[in-house]
């Protein structure tokens, strides 16, 4: 087993002995989305298995904020929020503008890519080291705009 899923599995038995419904229902959803994923497969989840699913949760959460807010929803984006906060405590930590840039630039360097063609071959080679830690499509923008 994962030590992701390991954690997220200890997480809601500490929920349910503490009595905290509301991370007890969110860490829920989350182990149910991990346990699909393995159903669906038919395989055992790695770590970057698990990071994907709970980079995707963060961000389907952070839309719902989004339109919630533009609705003038407020109690409804602050539940949202406070599932992404349960859900990133499992997230390695977010990396800042500058080590981003750095990363880019170095995949830039590696694929020698020089043009928004070849924006497939940098993204490929940063997926797996900023998945999790920094939201992809601001980094897709982020290369577009260094190879544009």
């Amino acid at each position: 087993m994962s030590d992701l899923k390991t954690q997220v599995t200890d997480a809601v038995k500490d929920a349910m002995r503490a009595g905290d419904r509301p991370r007890l229902a969110t860490l829920r959803m989350v182990s149910a989305a991990i346990k699909q994923k393995e159903v669906d497969e038919r395989r055992t989840l790695t770590d970057s298995d698990v990071l994907a699913i709970l980079d995707k949760m963060v961000k389907q959460r952070r839309e719902s904020v989004e339109q919630y807010e533009a609705a003038g929803r407020e109690e409804l984006a602050a539940a949202e929020r406070a599932e992404i906060d349960i859900i990133a405590e499992f997230l390695p930590r977010a990396l800042d503008e500058s080590e981003i840039s750095a990363m880019i630039s170095a995949a830039i360097e590696e694929t020698g890519a020089e043009s928004i063609r070849e924006m497939g071959e940098v993204m490929a080679k940063l997926k797996p080291a900023v998945q999790g830690r920094a939201d992809m499509s601001t980094v897709s923008a982020r290369v577009r705009q260094h190879l544009g």
